[in-house]
């Protein structure tokens, strides 16, 4: 593995270490005030990268630093408990969002609230379901499966899973599994999901990460790189030059952004936000035939500033319009849809290049 520019085998490593909690790893806790009080977290330290996750909010990752320099953009609303939801109002999603390097929405809507076709109502008086703003998956604790390291010639990984089941009595019965590792040296997360309907009937399924990046990563003059093949403004509003952030701005409302974005030879997609002037950036890659969607939330604000990148299984404009355009996806009774994604911090003038090459490679496949 490398650590400090240096690359070290197991064996050296340990010769110099009373434990490896010494270096980096995983360890459970519970935090213990405010809205936050019972919320369980998982600390991860991989010697460079420090992330938590979140066990009672859909086993998401919230807090992220590399070598302490901040990553991830935190909402003002702290990460509350799931208790203190309001998910059955429009926008009750508002009052809990964590922010986090990436917030799971769905996993039978994304997008807007509003009034839709229950999937399999046996109480024949309830046809229809409403659905608030990015569904009800990021309020639902996780069943902790386990959490450890794992030896692998001379490269360690840290790993967690944990188990989410949306479900209700006469509607949907959805599990999502998922294990997330980083590496021990590393400057990345990687994140294996896999969605089933374990119900007797079909269910619809959307899944959306709302990836949130902040300062110092976020700053004026920060580039956004995308493969887009199209962009649309969800207003239908001119998108300008969305791609370099300005300054905070005073009273500006949110822009959001959709994508139709092109993979590599490989099937990934790779979208990053670059600080040239400081040398830092973010990227996150995903499989275009898992997530072919990229929706971009651009938050300028005083006392915001973020910028959200989110990998989709559909547009930003909620499950009846996915319907409309036959684009709403199925589960059948035993189905599983899996997600793979990875999130790295760049911290060198070659990771940028690295990641600048990849979204260069995937515009040229599309022939832009």
């Amino acid at each position: 593995m490398e650590l400090w520019g240096e690359s070290v085998s197991r064996r050296d490593l340990l010769r110099r270490l009373g434990t490896l909690d010494q270096l980096g790893g995983i360890r459970l806790v519970t935090m213990g005030d405010g809205r936050e009080r019972g919320v369980r977290v998982l600390e991860v330290r991989t010697g460079r990268l420090s992330f938590d996750i979140l066990v009672d909010r859909a086993f998401d990752v919230w807090r992220c630093d590399l070598g302490g320099m901040p990553v991830s953009w935190l909402s003002p609303s702290g990460a509350p408990g799931p208790w203190f939801g309001e998910q059955e109002t429009d926008w009750g999603w508002l009052r809990t969002f964590q922010g986090g390097l990436f917030a799971t929405c769905g996993l039978d809507h994304t997008g807007g609230p509003g009034e839709d076709a229950a999937d399999r109502v046996f109480a024949i008086e309830t046809p229809t379901e409403h659905f608030g703003l990015h569904g009800r998956v990021g309020l639902v604790p996780a069943r902790l499966l386990g959490y450890c390291e794992r030896w692998d010639g001379d490269r360690c990984v840290l790993w967690a899973e944990g188990e989410i089941r949306q479900t209700s009595f006469y509607g949907e019965r959805l599990v999502l599994r998922r294990r997330i590792e980083a590496d021990l040296g590393g400057t990345s997360v990687r994140v294996h999901d896999e969605v089933e309907n374990i119900a007797f009937d079909p269910v619809t399924h959307m899944q959306l990460y709302h990836v949130n990046i902040g300062w110092p990563i976020v700053e004026e003059g920060s580039e956004l790189l995308i493969p887009a093949t199209e962009v649309r403004d969800i207003h239908d509003e001119d998108p300008g030059d969305y791609r370099h952030l300005p300054a905070p701005l005073p009273s500006v409302t949110e822009r959001v952004f959709e994508h139709a974005v092109a993979a590599g030879a490989d099937g990934i997609v790779t979208v990053a936000l670059i600080n040239r002037r400081r040398g830092i950036g973010f990227a996150e890659r995903f499989r275009k035939t898992q997530l072919p969607r990229q929706n971009t939330w651009w938050m300028m604000a005083e006392g915001f500033y973020a910028l959200g990148l989110e990998p989709a299984t559909n547009r930003d404009s909620g499950r009846w319009e996915a319907r409309k355009r036959n684009e709403l996806l199925t589960l059948e009774s035993g189905q599983t849809r899996a997600y793979d994604l990875e999130f790295e911090v760049l911290a060198d003038a070659a990771s940028i290049g690295r990641v600048e090459h990849e979204v260069a490679l995937a515009l040229e496949s599309a022939g832009r």
